[in-house]
């Protein structure tokens, strides 16, 4: 007798997730962030050395110069940066979709030390004078140029340097470039100074922002660079997806020519899979980079792995007489041991690389392992509960919609 409850239940399962994929597929695609070698752009490894004598390159040094380099990166307008320190005094930055290279390098490896200098050289006032985002910009009011006008955080101060060097000239360095020489006529009470030299908005918003975020606290040497064309990147996505959709066929047919109802269903639960995949890596702000993609390639296999391990054996259950309720349950228990082990293996060589690797082969381990968790819920749970609901349908109860020949079989 047909139970229609449990098909109708199928049904209304692979509708919901046929109408998710359909309708959000795109939209969840499109939000996904893809690395430098998808996108272009480039990628720079430096070295960390202290500013002075007899400084260690400790963590937290590293830590403070990779926020400041982060700092330097949003200046540029640059959207999901990768900066990853590399034990024990390298960082590693990439930068997708950048185009103006030099200005990026420039704005990154910049020391951007503020000094204010009277006129035998000595520093009279330095960056760290000023008040929180004490740099802001605004406009001459007699030319209407763009102007960057600086507060500090002692008016006083200020006001006393400005006293002593009225007929002066006090010079306003960034680095060892002169940006401004003003001669000081009178005193200057209310902690203000300013930087003009016929800047547009945008550079003065920038050497503004420079200013707020402060000097790098340690020295960047830069030992190797990779840039990667947009084109080029363009291309290995193109490759790579089309290779991906060739994968997936062979797969989807094999597994229908082969086990048929069940190959149906775990055809079904893979295309679930990859569609939470996706969802995953959205809500992970994750970037996606080709040995990401390779990553999840390979997840796909093991996906697939994971059904036919469990069909190979209901196969052998059927063929050895049992019914096929009786068959899916001794079949699902003893394959659910293998698969297990299969992928906790695969995890701790995730682990393994992860720890040892560098960025691009961290950025591997973490898709592998993301996918093997969604492929336990999707392609081992999920095909088996939905399996379950057809055969308890009394629906397809042949052998033949399992992949066995009557005549295979021992006891009928």
């Amino acid at each position: 007798m047909i139970k229609w409850s449990r098909f109708v239940l199928f049904l209304l399962i692979v509708a919901v997730l046929a109408g998710l994929i359909v309708s959000t597929t795109n939209p969840v695609a499109q939000r996904i962030t893809l690395g430098l070698d998808l996108q272009g752009g480039f990628e720079i490894l430096y070295r960390v050395e202290p500013l002075e004598e007899g400084q260690n390159v400790t963590p937290e040094l590293l830590k403070a110069t990779a926020g400041m380099i982060d700092k330097r990166v949003n200046i540029g307008g640059v959207a999901e940066p990768d900066i990853v320190i590399e034990e024990p005094d390298r960082i590693r930055v990439k930068l997708a979709g950048v185009t103006d290279q030099e200005k990026m390098r420039e704005l990154i490896g910049r020391p951007a030390v503020l000094t204010f200098r009277d006129e035998t050289g000595s520093i009279v006032l330095r960056g760290s004078d000023l008040a929180p985002d004490g740099a802001s910009v605004g406009f001459d009011e007699y030319t209407r140029e763009p102007v960057v006008i600086l507060e500090f955080k002692d008016a006083s101060k200020f006001a006393e340097i400005t006293r002593q060097n009225i007929g002066k000239n006090l010079a306003i360095y960034l680095d060892e470039d002169m940006l401004y020489n003003p001669r000081i006529q009178e005193v200057i009470p209310n902690g203000q100074a300013r930087i003009s030299g016929g800047y547009t908005v945008e550079e003065a918003t920038e050497l503004a922002d420079i200013l707020n975020s402060g000097a790098l606290p340690a020295k960047l040497v830069e030992m190797q660079a990779t840039s990667v064309g947009a084109s080029l990147g363009a291309m290995a996505l193109q490759k790579t997806i089309y290779a991906g959709y060739v994968g997936g066929a062979l797969i989807f047919l094999f597994m229908l020519i082969v086990y048929r109802m069940p190959g149906l269903i775990a055809n079904i639960t893979l295309a679930g899979f990859i569609y939470f995949c996706l969802v995953v890596l959205d809500w992970m702000n994750a970037t996606l980079t080709l040995p990401g993609i390779a990553g999840f390639i390979l997840a796909v296999g093991m996906a697939v792995d994971a059904n036919i391990i469990t069909y190979e054996r209901i196969q052998e259950e059927i063929r050895s007489g049992k019914t096929i309720l009786s068959a899916f349950r001794a079949g699902q228990r003893r394959s659910f041991v293998t698969i297990i082990d299969a992928h906790l293996t695969t995890l701790i060589a995730c682990a393994v690389l992860f720890y040892f690797g560098t960025s691009s082969i961290q950025g591997f381990a973490i898709i592998l392992t993301m996918t093997i968790v969604v492929s336990i819920i999707t392609n081992v749970f999920g095909s088996r509960f939905l399996l379950w609901l057809i055969i308890k349908a009394n629906m397809f109860k042949k052998p033949f919609w399992y992949g066995v020949k009557e005549s295979e079989i021992g006891e009928l």
